[in-house]
């Protein structure tokens, strides 16, 4: 897939007046481009800033709000009241953004230069309560926003102001994505349904279905020349057991899911779709459960939920967008089992075939084994371990009259132990506080089973995500207790029902 932060760019708006005559303005001019390119050449942060010029009124300041909204490139705006700027001639402008906003609080010097301390420096340096200004007027129109502080020189500014850069691309991927679903879902299964009409609602995710015939005629339809190249890029990159290889007695079965990775490409991309689900109740003609092309068509940035659940898929595609470039990976990931020994809880996570090889920087092994439900022939898979380190996990609940996402930070860990007859990839991980408070407050949060494991993002990435989509971020983590974490579910309840108005 392409580059998702390629044509991408965030506004740089500079507020102020013409009280204090165009020789101060050219100053704060000169001196906002500087901050601009400052934040614009920080490593972390993924896209261009683009410093646009300074607005004194209340029309110049709703032209570059409109203008924010109609270009397709731009992710946000972040704005800085470098003078006093009376925040009365923004209340237009901020009524009619419709991009997510970053409000960063900073000035141009770092060092005050007492000596030479006087009014034109005063006067041209206001920040300290020209921020404050707009700070009320964004809190009395209930302006969603990221708020940060510190020079522009700062690592953890520049840090946080990625950070959100990269949670505004996860919007804008949200708003422009197409899911195809393969199926319905799981029979009986509660938690993977929802309501697709909100979910475009609320997040822009257009979420339809196809015939797994329509899929079939792809697959079947692949040229064998395109799938010998697609064989030998999986020995390239894969240790393929000797039963797969060519010659061998089980080398059509990894030639079929070629096959299918070819297929769901075609078909995916010619529909402009970045997500996509697939249920093994309902396989049609297919003659596997997808597993090593889920896998692989995940690594390259697509979105995936099993057995029909697309609110994970979507989650998974987010992921992707907002870690790119990152260390790290995506993946759709399943609470499975857990190892309760005293003082050493952890849980394992897998999921019959599709967990993304972006979670490993070890080689894989391509595998086949048989499945016990689908009722298909045996699936081929990657077989890996997920690299230790930290991480999150995250899913969405459709409650009803709102989305939660709840998200538990955990750590990746060595397993201790071999695993030689467990044919899948898998996540070991130690959940905080600890797993006992985690999985209660877990399950008081009705959090879904399905999430999406991040290795490359942390807490901040789908605080800010949830900030700009105006939805319930229910966060588990070392600080969690289970009556404190009950509480705040009820107070979120209570503000999301009235945000939502009668």
């Amino acid at each position: 897939m392409n580059d998702p932060f390629e044509g991408k760019e965030v506004w740089f708006l500079t507020g102020s007046q013409g009280l204090y005559g165009e020789e101060t303005l050219r100053q704060v001019a000169e001196q906002s481009q500087a901050v601009a390119a400052q934040l614009g050449a920080a490593g972390d942060v993924p896209v261009r800033v683009v410093w646009k010029p300074v607005l004194t009124d209340a029309d110049a300041i709703l032209r570059a709000m409109l203008d924010a909204g109609a270009d397709d490139g731009c992710l946000g705006v972040v704005a800085w009241m470098h003078t006093f700027s009376p925040a009365k001639m923004w209340i237009r402008g901020l009524d009619a953004l419709r991009k997510p906003l970053l409000h960063l609080h900073t000035q141009a010097n770092v060092e005050l230069p007492w000596a030479d301390i006087d009014m034109d420096f005063m006067n041209l340096n206001q920040a300290a309560h020209g921020d404050r200004e707009f700070g009320y007027v964004q809190t009395r129109l209930g302006v969603a926003r990221k708020t940060v502080v510190g020079h522009v020189s700062s690592p953890d500014v520049q840090r946080r102001v990625g950070t959100w850069a990269r949670a505004a691309a996860g919007w804008d991927a949200a708003q422009h994505m197409r899911l195809a679903r393969f199926g319905d879902n799981m029979r009986g299964v509660a938690v993977t349904e929802g309501d697709k009409t909100e979910a475009e609602i609320r997040f822009g995710v257009s979420v339809n279905t196809w015939g797994v015939n329509d899929l079939v005629e792809r697959v079947e339809s692949v040229a064998d020349a395109d799938v010998d190249a697609l064989v030998a890029t999986y020995e390239e990159l894969y240790d393929v057991v000797p039963e797969l290889r060519a010659g061998a007695a089980r080398h059509e079965s990894l030639r079929y899911g070629a096959r299918q990775e070819i297929g769901l490409r075609s078909f995916l991309a010619e529909g402009g779709h970045t997500a996509f689900t697939t249920t093994f109740e309902d396989l049609g003609g297919l003659r596997q459960l997808p597993g090593l092309a889920v896998q692989r068509l995940m690594a390259e940035g697509y979105g995936f939920g099993a057995e029909g659940d697309w609110k994970t898929a979507v989650l998974v595609r987010v992921a992707k967008v907002m870690g790119h470039g990152l260390p790290g990976g995506a993946s759709l990931m399943e609470d499975y089992t857990y190892d309760l020994v005293p003082g050493a809880e952890r849980i394992l996570g897998a999921h019959m075939l599709e967990i993304c090889p972006s979670l490993t920087t070890s080689r894989p092994r391509l595998e086949i084994h048989p499945l016990g439900i689908g009722d298909r022939e045996d699936p081929v898979r990657l077989v890996f371990d997920t690299d230790p380190g930290p991480a999150l996990v995250v899913a969405m609940s459709d409650l009803r009259d709102r989305f939660r996402l709840t998200a538990n930070v955990v750590t990746v860990v060595n397993a201790g132990h071999d695993l030689p007859h467990l044919p899948v990839a898998r996540a070991v991980w130690e959940p905080e506080p600890s797993l006992a408070t985690s999985a209660e407050a877990w399950l008081m949060a009705g959090a879904a089973h399905h999430t999406v494991m991040t290795t490359a993002l942390g807490r901040e990435a789908f605080e800010d995500f949830a900030e700009i989509a105006g939805v319930e971020l229910a966060l588990i983590d070392e600080t969690t207790t289970p009556r404190g974490f009950q509480r705040e579910l009820r107070w979120n309840q209570v503000y999301h029902r009235m945000a939502q108005g009668l």
